[in-house]
């Protein structure tokens, strides 16, 4: 009889050392199957963050030297598009050959990542429209966004092909970018011609 108990305990001992084995297993399956996507979402995350904060950094740094504006007046009015574009009026391949497309080169280029720049301002009759000024491809899931606002006066000259400026103001000029304050304003007071957003999408290719 102590033998059948023996082994009867003995049975009983394995049944729990393998249930306890079978648990643990399984419970490791599941630390790494939650683990795993929630470190490759924060490196993602931690990514998409420099990446954002580069691209504040090059809108910002170009507004403060005012390569920003005279990037979205680098128009080519005889054409109807930005200066040393083909005939979809935007910049593929190459940034724009200025000192924001160099910052642009700078810090997105040479890296190996993507972006496209949309200029959105407001139109006569009140509605948002946009003018693409570089179009590198269609972003990804994990691109990031940033936007910088400039404010344009009526006596702010267009910019040459060779960067200087030209005699013809925003409010002369045959530009894509038309009069429309915003609705707070009275048209033209302040002599303010129009708020311009200018927005970066970057991705790594």
């Amino acid at each position: 009889m102590r033998s059948r108990d023996d082994r009867g305990q003995a049975y009983t001992l394995e049944a729990v050392v393998a249930a306890i084995v079978l648990l643990t297993a399984v419970a490791f399956a599941l630390q790494v199957t939650i683990v795993t996507p929630l470190s490759a979402s924060t490196s993602s995350q931690h990514i998409e963050g420099q990446q954002r904060a580069v691209a504040q950094g090059v809108l910002a740094s170009a507004a403060e030297d005012g390569s920003l504006e005279a990037a979205v007046l680098y128009w080519n009015e005889t054409g109807q598009r930005f200066h040393n574009t083909a005939g979809q009026g935007f910049y593929t391949d190459d940034p724009p050959d200025n000192e924001f497309g160099q910052k642009l080169e700078q810090a997105f280029t040479q890296e190996g990542i993507a972006y496209n720049v949309i200029v959105r301002y407001q139109s006569t009759t009140g509605t948002i429209n946009q003018e693409t000024m570089v179009l590198q491809g269609t972003p990804s899931d994990n691109a990031i966004s940033a936007t910088r606002t400039i404010s344009l006066t009526n006596d702010t000259r267009i910019v040459n092909e060779d960067g200087t400026r030209n005699e013809t103001t925003v409010a002369e000029a045959d530009l894509y970018i038309r009069n429309g304050p915003p609705p707070q304003l009275e048209p033209n007071s302040d002599g303010l011609y129009n708020i311009v957003v200018v927005e970066v999408v970057a991705w790594r290719i």
